[in-house]
């Protein structure tokens, strides 16, 4: 039977898995470019998209989207100083977070980056003392970051509208004026909003889009500070499980386009940012393991691989109570039609480390190798790596039709040289 082989830019995953041993993780900086043209080519001028690292902080696929023209939204030290090595210029990287450190907030401020994002007032009033404390001539760039009272419209993972840990409630920020000019060494620059994230449904992202946009028009109005960026976020999602399909970009585009055309009626020169993670980097990546064993029990077939949820908590289920499987198979194989009924697990010793349930796959045998696909977002970041002491996996992308290590893989001695034998 003729095998069939999964290539990426024309290589075979089979010949990089060789190179680089499995498990790994597989991005492809082609699909990467893709989806952000496709963003990017339809979007008014006026919207600068900026890449969320806390989906994929590799550094060289933040520097990807960086040569593609997206700016950077970090949330923690490391992530700043990721995107500023991978090249984003101050001017393009924002950050937030609901709980930013001294050290994070002094970090900004020495960096000079477009906007402190700020979540209270409590956070605006340290950022003033760290901003002081600076030998910066001009005031520190904030944007307030706003819990709307509207409700997020869509199935999404809801981060607006409701009791949250993020940002400042939009009727309490309406009283603040003389709270906000008293803080004499920063300069409100815009609104931040994020509603929620994974959405599918265009109609959702316009809609929350929109709620946004008023409720930054309403604020400075009421605040009396000038609109020069509204963020609106985005949570723009893709597919992952049977019967879902990726939202209808081109309506998406031009539900985002119109809004900001109204908006900017108004509020001429505002520039807008859209935030998105998954969008541009989860169709990018393949997760590949090696299969190291198949195994009946009561009359069900197991097949155990070389890496699990320790490196890919996100195939457990994403936004899920019911366990839904990601797209998967055989990476490799032989022709044969997929009539093998199994569960594929990986190696660690819990019951809950299930990469795939009840799926039919092509005959799989020891040495196989398997792909969870569309995993370039939410991987081993967002993944409990050192789980049972298994370490990290190596990372590669695939630019120019060759495929570059971007990390390697844990050791033993990563895995024990930070640690401290006592004398007992």
């Amino acid at each position: 039977m003729p095998h069939h082989q999964t290539r990426i830019q024309g290589l075979p995953v089979s010949g990089i898995a060789e190179e680089f041993g499995t498990p790994l993780f597989v991005y492809d900086a082609q699909s990467i470019g893709d989806d952000y043209r496709r963003l990017r080519d339809g979007l008014r001028p006026s919207v600068d998209i900026f890449y969320s690292l806390k989906a994929n902080p590799n550094i060289s696929v933040s520097a990807c989207l960086r040569s593609l023209g997206a700016g950077a939204e970090v949330s923690s030290e490391a992530e700043l100083f990721t995107a500023l090595r991978a090249g984003f210029a101050p001017e393009d990287i924002i950050f937030l977070g609901p709980g930013k450190t001294a050290r994070e907030l002094a970090a900004c401020v020495r960096a000079g980056i477009r906007a402190v994002v700020c979540e209270s007032f409590g956070e605006l009033r340290r950022l003033d003392r760290v901003a002081a404390l600076s030998d910066r001539a001009a005031r520190v760039p904030v944007m307030l970051r706003v819990n709307p009272p509207v409700p997020t419209s869509g199935s999404g993972l809801a981060m607006g509208g409701k009791p949250r840990q993020f940002g400042m409630d939009a009727d309490l920020l309406r009283g603040s004026r003389a709270e906000l000019a008293s803080l004499r060494h920063l300069r409100v620059t815009g609104i931040h909003a994020y509603l929620g994230t994974r959405f599918l449904r265009h109609e959702d992202v316009v809609h929350n889009t929109r709620a946004v946009l008023a409720v930054a028009g309403r604020l400075s109005e009421d605040l009396g500070i000038p609109l020069g960026t509204v963020d609106f976020g985005g949570g723009i999602g893709v597919a992952y499980f049977e019967h879902e399909k990726d939202p209808d970009l081109g309506a998406l585009v031009d539900g985002i386009n119109d809004a900001v055309d109204d908006f900017a009626r108004t509020h001429p020169g505002c520039r807008f940012i859209l935030e998105a993670g998954r969008h541009l980097t989860a169709a990018s990546g393949t997760y590949v393991v090696r299969v190291l064993d198949v195994k009946e029990s009561m009359g069900e077939t197991f097949v155990v691989a070389d890496g699990g949820t320790n490196h890919h908590m996100a195939a457990v289920g994403v936004g899920s109570f019911v366990r839904r499987n990601f797209p998967l198979g055989v990476l490799d194989h032989r022709g044969e039609p997929s009539t093998m009924r199994c569960t594929v697990t990986g190696p660690l010793c819990t019951p809950a480390d299930v990469l795939a349930k009840n799926v039919t796959l092509a005959a799989v045998r020891p040495g196989d190798l398997l792909g969870v696909g569309r995993s370039g977002a939410y991987g081993p970041s967002a993944s409990p790596g050192r789980f049972l002491s298994h370490g990290y996996p190596a990372e590669v992308l695939v630019h120019d039709g060759k495929a570059h290590l971007v990390r390697r893989r844990d050791t033993l001695d990563d895995l024990l040289d930070p640690q401290t034998l006592v004398e007992l």
